[in-house]
């Protein structure tokens, strides 16, 4: 719902491209060209269920073509629309720009509620929708490659995979046409649990460095950090379960769209997951306080905010309440362009949902990779790696022995350092990796320039510079 006075979710997205661009020196041709959506395409379909013929409506747009293939989720909504999929496909753009993966801006959506049809109706529907895009390339591994997204997961991923190989027998790099598969049906290991995974090594990187946290007017680390998650699905579960297991976070509350659940003293981000696939909610987990308006916990006290859900949940209305510091926008585009405006007044620190949850795209851009290679990451390697170490092991225990030093390798030491790398730990590396590159540059554009006061901007001047060097280099 847009409120009085609220931009729309398209609106802000171009209201904060424009205060980006309104500090660049681009040509209005190509500022014009970077801005505008190249293409949608609108399709209804029909298909035969329970004894009637059911009518749906998808979209599949595509933003930019400065790179191809072009990249972006399918999602699986009531709320699906034409311009909320047009946003979403500029911010894949400027996301796969700022996070140097190869790929332009795209995104999909079919207007339905997946919770109501059974798993084979779902398929059929699925692949209705995949044919009506695979036969105009609109699904293709060298032009455009969907991945998961709200209301989607592996299961339609490698529905969509199977739709295409159909359709096209001969094609070698038939599996690259989609990411997000599960792992025996061509996916990568750590996809699932990529975009979460993100949030927390933005985090992390975020927290290396003094001088941001104390824009934040935050100290110390992550230990200890009270942190509010707004949506349990696949990112904001992934993101609490590695915040409070593996850094020490504090999840104070979890809000939900049928209420919240809260604790001072820190909530078992697992314990509560269990519950919710058992009970399908969070109503009646007993070792928390149960809250009916969940929403009004994202105003409550907390260092870190988490929003993981929808677009557009801090927005004019309730901007100049929120008490958190610091805000990680987990989902796409949770903060609308007049709550953004309050917020950067209040002084309040905003990682950008461009930057924060750009880790699905990057294992993506590794599963792709993957798929044209036709091996496994590891496969390779992993022995070799792990030959080398015991040889480094048995040298250093030998001259021990030898000198009579009398020193041994821990168990726990030598575990660690004998174990090659497998895919698993291979894609953390390079997500790891590819979040602290990119964080860096926003954080230098940030700092080096007067007229840059905020990560958001930041992360614009970074992606539309680079989408502008592409435009250039085709002659544009």
């Amino acid at each position: 719902m847009i409120r009085d006075g609220e931009p729309s979710f398209r609106e802000s997205v171009d209201l904060m491209f424009n205060r980006a661009v309104r500090l660049m020196d681009l040509s209005p041709g190509l500022e014009q060209k970077i801005r505008v959506c190249n293409s949608t395409y609108t399709v209804r379909f029909g298909v035969r269920l329970r004894g009637k013929i059911e009518t749906f409506t998808g979209y599949r747009s595509v933003h930019s073509e400065h790179m191809e293939p072009v990249k972006g989720g399918i999602r699986y909504a009531l709320s699906v629309n034409q311009n909320e999929v047009e946003a979403l496909a500029a911010l894949m753009t400027y996301k796969c720009a700022l996070v140097e993966t190869p790929f332009g801006g795209s995104k999909g959506g079919l207007c339905i509620d997946p919770r109501a049809w059974e798993e084979h109706e779902l398929e059929l529907i699925t692949r209705r929708f995949a044919y009506e895009l695979i036969k105009r390339d609109l699904i293709h591994p060298a032009q455009n490659v969907p991945a998961p997204d709200m209301g989607t997961g592996e299961r339609e991923m490698a529905w969509i995979a199977d739709q295409y190989k159909r359709m096209n027998t001969t094609d070698i790099n038939g599996n690259a046409c989609v990411t997000g598969k599960p792992p025996h049906a061509g996916g990568i290991q750590g996809r699932v649990e990529a975009t979460g995974r993100g949030v927390q090594y933005a985090l992390q990187e975020f927290f290396r460095h003094p001088e941001d946290i104390a824009k934040a007017g935050l100290t110390g680390g992550l230990e200890g950090k009270r942190v509010i998650v707004q949506g349990l699905g696949n990112v904001g579960y992934h993101a609490a379960k590695f915040l409070s297991e593996e850094d020490g976070c504090k999840i104070t509350a979890v809000i939900e769209r049928d209420g919240a659940l809260h604790s001072e003293s820190g909530l078992d981000i697992e314990d509560i997951r269990q519950w919710m696939v058992k009970h399908g909610s969070i109503k009646g987990y007993p070792t928390a306080a149960f809250v009916d308006d969940g929403s009004t916990l994202i105003e409550a006290e907390c260092d870190i905010l988490i929003p993981a859900a929808l677009e557009g949940v801090i927005h004019m209305g309730n901007a100049a309440r929120i008490k958190a510091p610091l805000i990680v926008e987990a989902a796409n585009g949770p903060v609308t362009f007049g709550a953004d405006e309050i917020l950067r007044e209040k002084g309040v620190v905003i990682i950008p949902d461009m930057y924060a949850n750009a880790g699905g795209v990057t294992v993506s851009y590794f599963e792709w990779v993957k798929n044209l290679s036709h091996i496994r990451f590891g496969r390779m390697q992993r022995r070799a790696e792990e030959a080398r170490s015991r040889i480094l092991v048995e040298e250093l225990e030998r001259l021990s022995a030898d000198q009579g030093l009398g020193w041994t390798l821990s168990p726990d030491f030598k575990e660690k350092f004998l174990t090659g790398s497998d895919e698993l730990a291979l894609v953390r590396s390079g997500l790891d990796d590819t979040m602290r590159t990119a964080y860096q540059a926003m954080r230098k554009v940030w700092h080096e320039r007067d007229d840059v006061d905020d990560l958001r901007t930041a992360a614009y001047l970074v992606s539309i510079g680079r989408v502008a060097q592409s435009y250039r280099s085709k002659g544009l």
